[in-house]
């Protein structure tokens, strides 16, 4: 079930989501961080889980995890419009 923070991101990405070529959305649906900024996700995630994120580290990761929020949403958007799906 999506959060109501994400149905609302949803629809505020729905005119962004409506310009795309099915070109440019498989290219959305095979978005991934490059070595280094997955690298340091990782970090942050791993000293998140252990508590130990100075503040300076939670602001970047907070930042980090609102970022992969839209591209989730980009990218299923793009996923319905690469399956054909209706209103995509």
């Amino acid at each position: 079930m999506a959060s109501v923070d994400t149905v609302y991101l949803d629809r505020l990405l729905d005119p962004i989501t409506q310009c795309f070529t099915h070109a440019v959305a498989r290219q959305i649906v095979d978005l991934k961080a490059d070595d280094a900024t997955q690298a340091r996700l990782d970090e942050l995630a791993g000293k998140s889980t252990e508590g130990r994120l100075s503040f300076e580290e939670r602001a970047e990761y907070e930042t980090y995890v609102a970022a992969m929020d839209v591209i989730a949403v980009l990218q299923a958007k793009a996923r319905a419009l690469v399956a054909g799906a209706p209103g995509c």
